[in-house]
């Protein structure tokens, strides 16, 4: 015992004294999301109609939680197994591997529960304080939003400063440098939990949510001729528990795990590009350099939200700027502090490696002001899409889909230029420098999502400001307040594109990052089954010598190996075939809607006239039913595809997998979220008053664009990130079987 807690007090002085700002801001992030929480309680709910109200959508929320986390936990359970029987019984992984992969799901699934508890509390008090003012539910709406931002990159940083401690004292290794390697992977893979829990949320929120969507939409605006959120629907209450359930525990746990991964990513090829320099100082500065600049993006952050606020006869673009100001701000503030960070722990190459970081944070706010630009009906694209509804649905659909083909040029010219970019600064303008090239992908990666805090806060502040919406409606506050909340609204729509393109964008760069650190858990998966030496042509190279460079000819890895082509178009694959099947669950389970909202205005006599409630509870249970029995199959394929892929074509097939699934994954994603955005955005544009407004042929038209955009961006576009780095994380969890065995 004496021993062992010496050996603790030995690596806790050893550490560079500037790794403690890591679980320091992590705390400083859950006291902030506490304080905002309590502040939002200590709002009025309203009146006893408005808490009735956020009373069922709350129930509904913690219900389907329940339900979600016990099929997912059996699914965890199972996976902990294999990875026991993998690591203890062949040794084919490292033994911390099932107990890392099983935190990284707990708080990820945390983070979502936490998030959508403080949102269903929120949405009433929003609209209450919308009737005193705009600014007071802007307020409210926001900092309620900012409770899920705080408590993602405050968990995630927590999980990650408490691994990176708890290996060092437990990794037993004779070199440090390869130790530093052993610890960054094994980190790793509670990301794959992160991920794994991550894709169960976004897939089955977003099968739920759209599932009452498309019914209250298509029964209740198109057939009844009935306002969106009137109390009158049936399918109103399981509409407004799916946009927690999908938009804010979804988006909580989709977020968490990309901040992590891109953290993770970026150390464990920190780790593995000093290892050959053979200077363990200089390795332990680059490992800890992500977890430093995600840390000081957490305070500039909570300086970001306070700034947020805006005046009562703001416009669509003001509350834009209103909401612009704070990530700006955070944005510029975490440029000057990246450098500084830099320079303080006097990392080699410093000063272009923070270059890196910038290119990262330019690449986000390109991709956020393209997604605003083509998603809010502040702008031409979606006003024009808005004017298409006077021919019809057709024409709608027609042009939402242009739109969205359109929309990807931005972000995949922005996020090839970062790849450049980056790697550029950070190799010192030499790219045969593969390991620092690749070093400057990954911090890129983590610039971007250095400010999540308050990037996240403004996504999670689009389903608050929605419900809030749907409270006001239902409780019948007055045009005054309906306008306000709808101004909220429309703005958390745009918001939400917007945190929805950051999320594909990050995943781009973070899967970049993923794929790269995949060749270093194959060194030790070789080191692990006793090789020593691998040929490269005429000449062997030990195993812990060999450069990135030398896997990829050791492994026949080019663009005409059949493994890799087949692995290619096997991922290209996997990303539509994963659309499909979420698109086609959400169908299956709106269709049940739609028949039960038709059932109810048949056979229950006086709902339209006001008269009779509703059976709200049966429609939140077909929703709830239909996510569970859906999401299965698209998230557990996700797991398989890269585990046959490997037994079947060995590394190459799995780099391959890699490769296509990034890259057809990455545009797909765009495309249907900024489609799904425009389409939404463009009824919020008719409803405002133009083309006819309200209950006109044009604002039907509309509706059902918004009806087909729904799976688009709410459930199969922003899954597809989670399945790019979920399959990058289970190859590099299933490394060790990959590298062992393989059919060809």
């Amino acid at each position: 015992m004496e021993i062992f807690f010496s050996t603790v007090n030995l690596i806790i002085v050893m550490q560079d004294p500037l790794f403690w700002i890591v679980p320091a801001a992590s705390i400083v992030a859950l006291v902030f999301a506490r304080v905002f929480y309590v502040s939002m309680k200590k709002e009025s709910e309203g009146t006893p109609v408005m808490q009735k109200i956020a009373g069922h959508v709350r129930k509904g929320a913690m219900s389907y939680l329940r339900q979600q986390y016990k099929i997912v936990g059996i699914v965890f359970i199972c996976l902990a197994a294999v990875f026991a029987v993998m690591a203890y019984g062949f040794q084919l992984q490292n033994a911390w591997v099932p107990v890392a992969f099983l935190t990284g799901g707990f708080f990820s699934g945390l983070s979502g529960f936490l998030g959508m508890k403080t949102a269903t509390y929120a949405s009433a008090r929003t609209a209450n304080a919308a009737r005193t003012s705009l600014n007071r539910g802007l307020r409210v709406a926001f900092r309620s939003g900012a409770v899920m931002g705080l408590v993602v990159v405050g968990l995630g940083l927590l999980d990650i400063s408490f691994w990176y401690v708890l290996l060092q004292i437990f990794v037993d290794y004779p070199d440090p440098l390869q130790k530093m390697c052993m610890i960054t992977t094994t980190m790793l893979t509670f990301g794959m939990g992160a991920s794994t829990q991550a894709l169960f949320a976004r897939v089955g929120g977003g099968i739920y949510t759209k599932a009452a969507d498309v019914g209250a939409d298509l029964v209740g605006k198109v057939e009844a001729g009935i306002p969106e959120d009137d109390p009158r629907n049936p399918a109103t209450i399981a509409d407004n528990v799916g946009d927690n359930v999908g938009d804010v525990a979804g988006m909580g746990a989709d977020l968490y795990e990309s901040y992590c991964g891109s953290i993770l990513a970026t150390s464990a090829l920190g780790a593995a590009a000093f290892m050959l320099t053979g200077d363990a100082d200089m390795q332990m500065k680059a490992v800890i350099a992500p977890m430093l600049i995600a840390a000081v993006g957490i305070i500039l952050s909570i300086i970001g939200i306070f700034a947020v606020r805006t005046r009562e006869d703001a416009t669509m673009k003001t509350l834009l700027g209103s909401l612009s100001l704070g990530t700006n701000l955070s944005s510029l503030l975490i440029v000057g502090a990246t450098f500084a960070i830099l320079w303080a722990l006097q990392l080699t190459n410093w000063a272009l490696i923070g270059c890196s970081v910038v290119v990262g944070l330019v690449v986000g706010i390109v991709i956020g002001r393209s997604t605003e630009y083509y998603t809010s009906q502040s702008y031409k694209p979606t006003k024009k899409l808005a004017e298409s509804g006077t021919t019809g649905p057709a024409t709608v659909i027609i042009s939402g889909v242009g739109l969205g083909m359109i929309s990807t040029a931005v972000p995949v010219i922005a996020v090839v230029a970062g790849i450049i970019l980056s790697y550029w600064f950070a190799s010192g303008f030499d790219f045969t420098n593969v390991s620092m090239g690749l070093y400057g992908i990954g911090i890129a990666a983590v610039g971007m999502l250095s400010t999540l805090g308050i990037t996240l806060a403004t996504d999670a502040y689009g389903p608050i400001a929605d419900n809030a919406g749907g409270n006001a409606e239902m409780s019948g506050l007055g045009e005054e307040v309906r306008r306000r909340t709808d101004a909220l609204d429309s703005l958390g729509n745009t918001t939400a594109a917007t945190g929805k393109g950051f999320a594909i964008g990050s995943a781009a760069l973070t899967g970049l990052a993923l794929l790269a650190s995949y060749i270093e858990e194959i060194r030790i998966g070789l080191s692990r089954l006793g090789e020593t030496m691998i040929q490269i042509g005429d000449k062997a190279v030990p195993v812990h010598d060999a450069s990135f460079t030398d896997f990829m000819t050791y492994y026949e890895v080019n663009l005409m190996s059949p493994k890799v082509l087949a692995g290619m178009f096997i991922g290209a694959m996997m990303a539509f075939l994963f659309c499909g099947l979420t698109m086609n669950a959400v169908g299956r389970a709106a269709s049940s809607m739609v028949d039960e909202v038709r059932r109810q205005f048949r056979e229950i006599k006086g709902i339209l006239a006001g008269k009779a409630e509703p059976d709200y509870a049966r429609c939140v249970a077909i929703s709830t039913r239909g996510a569970q029995r859906e999401m299965v199959f698209p998230s557990v394929l996700a797991i398989i595809a890269p585990i046959l892929t490997g037994l079947v074509f060995g590394v190459p097939g799995v780099l391959g997998l890699l490769v296509g699934g990034l890259s057809a994954g990455f545009v797909l994603a765009i495309f249907m979220a900024n489609s799904g955005g425009a389409w939404d955005n463009a009824k919020k544009y008719i409803e405002e008053g133009h083309f006819g407004g309200k209950g006109s042929e044009v604002h039907k038209a509309t509706v059902v664009g918004d009806t087909v955009g729904d799976p688009f961006k709410d459930t199969s576009g922003p899954s597809l990130n989670i399945l790019i780095k979920l399959m990058s994380m289970v190859s590099i969890v299933m490394a060790g079987l990959t590298v062992s065995w393989s059919l060809f």
